[in-house]
């Protein structure tokens, strides 16, 4: 039976998807969040006409140093392995958040969709920023106003597109 609280209803749906499922589930809508997420970001840069940000490559440097596993290659075959795992690093967050998501809503937990949002959307900020941050690539306290909303909009997106996708699929 489920129970209703402030933040969303938990217990089992009416779906009988497994587990497995809503895993799967989670990490399609990862996948399309993190679609979202690079939209918004490359129209960002579009529109005030900035850089790529250089941060997910030297999170990869940072890593592979802290793992004391070397990146392979002359300078530019490693540097261009580096240029790749970045972005990848991203969307692994991405997906991984999405399995989350779906593991949640395999547990039986249904939020309101703002409050989904904004969870997903927390989530996402924390598995992206958070190693970055204990690498100490980043500090996100000394962000300026415009870097936090250059950094917050995009996963909001992601969070609005995860929590969307996921109540698709929790349809009858």
């Amino acid at each position: 039976m489920a129970k209703e609280t402030p933040v969303g209803t938990f217990g089992k749906g009416k779906r009988g998807i497994s587990t497995l499922g809503w895993a799967v589930r989670g990490a399609a809508a990862g996948a399309a969040g993190s679609t979202a997420l690079n939209a918004v970001t490359y129209l960002d840069m579009t529109v005030r006409g900035r850089g790529t940000s250089s941060t997910p490559e030297q999170t990869v440097e940072a890593l592979a140093a802290k793992v004391h596993v070397p990146i392979p290659g002359d300078e530019e075959h490693r540097q261009n392995r580096v240029q790749g795992l970045g972005p990848i690093t991203g969307l692994v967050a991405g997906v991984g958040v999405g399995v989350l998501v779906g593991l949640a809503r395999a547990s039986g937990f249904r939020s309101q969709p703002l409050v989904g949002t904004l969870l997903t959307t927390l989530g996402v900020l924390v598995a992206s920023n958070g190693p970055m941050t204990a690498l100490g690539v980043t500090d996100p306290r000394t962000w300026s106003a415009t870097d936090w909303v250059s950094d917050v909009v995009p996963h909001l997106a992601y969070g609005a597109v995860v929590k969307t996708t996921m109540d698709a699929f929790d349809r009858p």
